[in-house]
């Protein structure tokens, strides 16, 4: 096989080492292969319940029409529980931090924010009130 791994096929136990052949009850690849390479039929190896002689005997019971929608008996709904929402990740954003915090951490320490959009302390750009509009794309807060 082009992935150069070796799998051992075993046609008598009827299994591979791929794994596929023993839960699918199909041939494999590795299967196919090493049936043409010992001009085996691979064909007997397909699980009955494949063949179309089985499929056919599912069908060949006639089936009860299920009557006038009018007397079935009203759908009664499933009840959907809530999730706890502290539970689900998060998609988006910075991950959460988790390390401990200490007195280096604090805002006051590292001094306050200064805007890079107008140069001001005390906010940041995406907070600017020179910022137009929620994209942030305007005419720079001019008249």
């Amino acid at each position: 096989m082009t992935s150069r791994k070796v799998l051992v096929v075993d046609i008598a136990r009827q299994t591979c080492d791929c794994g596929h052949f023993q839960v699918e009850q199909l041939p494999c690849r590795h299967v196919i292969a090493c049936c043409a390479n010992q001009r085996l039929d691979w064909q007997l190896y397909v699980h009955d319940v494949y063949k179309i002689t089985e499929v056919r005997k599912i069908y060949r019971f006639d089936f009860t029409p299920l009557g006038n929608p009018e007397t079935w008996p009203t759908y009664q709904e499933p009840t959907l529980l809530l999730t706890n929402p502290t539970l689900r990740r998060r998609s988006k954003g910075h991950p959460k931090l988790t390390r401990y915090l200490n007195e280096m951490d604090s805002r006051n320490m590292r001094g306050s924010r200064i805007c890079r959009l107008c140069g001001a302390q005390g906010h940041s750009r995406s907070r600017c009130p020179q910022r137009a509009g929620a994209s942030g794309v305007g005419d720079n807060g001019g008249p």
